[in-house]
Parts: C-alpha cells; structure tokens; sequence
C-alpha cells in the first residue's frame, strides 16, 4: 500500500469508530410517557378504588310493591331478575313456589331462598337485590279526599296522613276507622280513634309503618 493511502486510513479510522459508536444507542424505552403526558397521574385501578354501585344496605326491610333481582349464582333458570312483591307479601320462585318476601331484610330473604333451594341443588349461592323501593307508602281506602297511595315521610301519624289526603268525606264514619298492618304472614287490624287523637290524646295519633293502609267506612 502507498504511503499515502495509509496515512489517510490512519487519519479517518478514529472519526469512523466514534460515528458507530453514536449511531447504535441502546433502544428506547416504550414505556416512557409521551411529550406532554409526563405531569399526566396514572389512570386509577377502577376494580380496586370502585364501590359496587348495586351494593345495597341490608338494614332496608322489603315490602309490598317493592321490585327485587333473586339471582342464583350458575343457575339461571332458578334466577329473577325482576320480581315483584305483591301485595299479599310473597315473591314466586321456580321449584320453591311462593316465598314470603316482606319484612324480611334482603340477607334474611336471600338465606332463607337458599336453605330452601337445598333440596334441590348443592350448595346454592343466592344474591338478593333490591332494585325498586316502592313499599315507603301508606294507603287510604273510603270516605277520604284523595284515596290510593300516600308517600310516608319519617314519623307520619295517622292524622297527619289523613289530612294530607285532604281530610275524611262528610259521610265518613270516624268510630269504625281502623288500620291494616301486615306483621310476617299476618294481617293486624287496629282501631283508630280519630276523634280523641284530634282533641290531643297522642298517645292515639298512632305512628304509621310502611304498607300501612287506613280504611275510613
């Protein structure tokens, strides 16, 4: 090789080392955030920091008219997912037919549906959901202004409730009135007597529950 020749080699070799060694930089990371995104916080873990927006309080005691979800957990055949409980207190269930629904909370009923599923599959997990609440009204029947259902405020009494209806009718018959009150299965019939309760006696003005209904002959 010509002098010449080598001496230019010899000048350009170390140029040509460092250009490779700048060119072939170790790949960038993917997961770094984008131009502008670094200030961005991470997206939150919504399974971790998300209540359930179903999640029901099991105090809430169902009653009539109230709507339900009974879900059992792989058989949906056995499951509800819309069931009302009528007026006599009860829900129907495939293979267990009538089942008393009212005055129970919703744990209570989903126990109970599950004890008596039993008999029929092993180890049942039952989820009872409420998903109308209907039952937080009273209802007046006869001689009254506005009959049908009343929405129950906290700590109605049976006068407050019947002037809200706009009083009883000229030919109510005052010393016959009573309420239907149901208790488990059962069916309470309380007098009422209106007029004391209206000269003061408040020990007479009685507090009403949920589903009451007030008959005025």
């Amino acid at each position: 090789m010509k002098p010449v020749s080598l001496l230019v080699v010899a000048v350009l070799a170390p140029a040509l080392f460092c250009s490779a060694q700048y060119k072939a930089p170790s790949a960038p990371s993917t997961s770094a955030p984008a131009v502008g995104e670094a200030a961005k916080p991470a997206a939150p873990d919504v399974a971790k920091t998300d209540a359930p927006k179903s999640e029901m309080d099991n105090s809430y005691v169902i009653g009539t008219s109230d709507t339900i979800a009974v879900v059992v957990w792989k058989e949906e055949s056995l499951s509800n997912k819309d069931t009302l409980v009528r007026p006599d207190g009860m829900i129907s269930m495939p293979l267990l037919g009538d089942v008393m629904a009212s005055g129970k909370t919703p744990l209570q009923l989903a126990e109970e549906i599950a004890t008596k599923l039993k008999k029929y599959i092993q180890d049942p997990n039952v989820t009872v959901t409420l998903t109308a609440m209907n039952s937080k009204v009273v209802y007046l029947m006869g001689e009254v202004g506005k009959t049908g259902p009343l929405k129950l405020t906290s700590g109605m009494t049976v006068l407050e409730a019947i002037a809200t209806a706009g009083g009883l009718t000229e030919y109510a018959n005052a010393k016959k009135m009573y309420i239907l009150r149901r208790a488990g299965d059962k069916q309470q019939k309380i007098p009422v007597q209106y007029k004391k309760a209206l000269l003061g006696d408040l020990s007479l003005n009685l507090a009403l529950n949920p589903g009451d209904t007030i008959v005025i002959p």
